[in-house]
């Protein structure tokens, strides 16, 4: 790599863009950046210069050279780049707001990376990133792709193995939630825990260990889901409701979920909180709408020059920490722990080799080294398997505008009625989004 390293961000627009920054500018002396390019579309230009100018103040308040830029054309900024991260959202939120509502409307759950908005995000994205490893072939070969965007699980196997682009490693800032917790909930500090993740973005499972090599899982199932006892959890993301888990379904696993199991092991009680809220005319979507709006009115401020503590409600706590150590531990091979996107290669063997899963690895100069879980048990290996083939035939289906894919993916998912109601929301969607799903338009 040169002396001065070259970042491309695709979504550079993003409401998120000041969290990034700041991560780069808590890691200046361990990264030479010399540009960072920010890069967005037309219809988000006005976010990008609004979003690029409080870069540029930051930048410069934190006494940096770094040249900042604006730009719409994208090759101009991957040509030569070193790292390339991704968190773009194909037809901004207002297309997250049909994919919650038009499902919800059906007396059905949206949800942004699982359910059937997820599916859809899936299918705008994927052929967008496709698009984005055949420049960086061209332009920038030697390149790491960062994906953060979502479902990142899906867009980040989309990339690896259909895309060829073998430099890729996704990122989520759950997890980092989840550890937390864990420390905060045991009264540790985080370094004196080890964790191990395993499963599916947006779908895995953990263990924790203290520093004298006891287990703790156990003692946090109870601290956190035993009825008595359970409280409130801090770090839990803003678009989950605060609902309990069935007690006696998760001390059977014997494992500490995601966040987002909720939507599984408690699906009927998040789906009635939901409606309750879309009937209220208050989708998530609608909310992270609102939010930014109030975000971008504050970054137009020509004296703004760090991060608003409100950036904490768009649901981007701990990004920075997520996608700048990820490049910095692959810059100066720093080893570092974290969970990422990669491919399995046999650290999960109820999964294929060949697919993408989350998990603990070490971060070195040649990418991730995963470190192996294991075999679950049947009723977290049960949900893997079913969750992964639906994921798999998305994909596909993003690929290729498959209408019998799409619509066996749909079946498959648990969020989604089967049959005649699943397919009239498919349907509804695909009408609804066919301006950016031209693979499914028949010639």
């Amino acid at each position: 790599m040169r002396d001065g390293l070259k970042i491309a961000v695709i979504g550079g627009g993003s409401s998120y863009t000041p969290e990034l920054i700041e991560g780069y500018i808590k890691r200046a002396e361990e990264l030479p950046i010399k540009e960072i390019w920010l890069v967005d579309v037309e219809a988000g230009r006005e976010k990008l210069e609004i979003v690029g100018a409080m870069a540029q103040r930051m930048v410069k308040a934190a006494g940096l050279g770094w040249d900042v830029r604006n730009t719409l054309n994208r090759r101009e900024a991957l040509a030569g780049a070193d790292f390339v991260t991704t968190q773009f959202r194909v037809g901004l939120l207002e297309a997250r707001i049909k994919d919650e509502r038009i499902p919800l409307s059906h007396g059905v759950l949206g949800q942004e990376t699982k359910g059937a908005g997820g599916i859809f995000k899936a299918f705008r994205t994927i052929p967008v990133i496709l698009d984005i490893v055949e420049d960086m072939k061209a332009l920038c070969p030697d390149a790491w792709l960062v994906n953060f965007t979502n479902p990142a699980g899906m867009v980040t196997e989309a990339a690896i193995f259909h895309g060829g682009w073998k430099r890729t490693i996704g990122l989520c800032n759950v997890p980092l939630g989840l550890i937390k917790t864990a420390a905060q909930k045991l009264q540790l500090p985080e370094d004196s825990l080890s964790f191990r993740f395993a499963g599916l973005n947006h779908f895995n499972w953990h263990r924790v260990w203290d520093a004298q090599g006891k287990e703790r899982t156990a003692e946090l199932i109870d601290l956190l889901y035993k009825p008595e006892v359970a409280t409130e959890d801090e770090n839990r993301p803003k678009n989950i409701a605060d609902i309990e888990y069935p007690y006696e379904l998760i001390k059977d696993t014997g494992l500490l979920p995601c966040y987002y199991h909720r939507y599984y092991y408690s699906g009927s009680d998040i789906l009635e909180d939901t409606i309750k809220k879309f009937k209220e005319n208050a989708t998530r979507a609608e909310e992270v709408k609102a939010t930014e709006d109030r975000l971008f009115a504050l970054y137009k401020d020509p004296k703004l020059d760090h991060k608003p503590e409100e950036l904490s409600q768009r649901g981007g706590a701990y990004y920075s920490d997520a996608a700048c150590e990820l490049i910095s531990s692959i810059y100066n091979n720093k080893k570092t722990e974290m969970v990422v996107s990669v491919p399995n290669n046999g650290a999960l063997p109820d999964l294929p080799n060949d697919c993408v899963v989350e998990l603990s690895a070490r971060i070195t100069a040649h990418g991730a080294e995963n470190y192996a879980w294991g075999a679950f048990s049947p009723g977290p290996r049960g949900m893997l398997q079913y969750m992964k083939a639906m994921e798999q035939l998305i994909i596909e289906a993003a690929i290729t505008g498959d209408y019998g894919k799409a619509l066996h993916g749909f079946t498959l998912n648990p969020l989604i009625p089967s049959g005649s109601l699943g397919k009239k929301i498919l349907d509804e969607l695909l009408e609804a989004h066919k301006e950016y799903l031209p693979q499914f338009i028949a010639e």
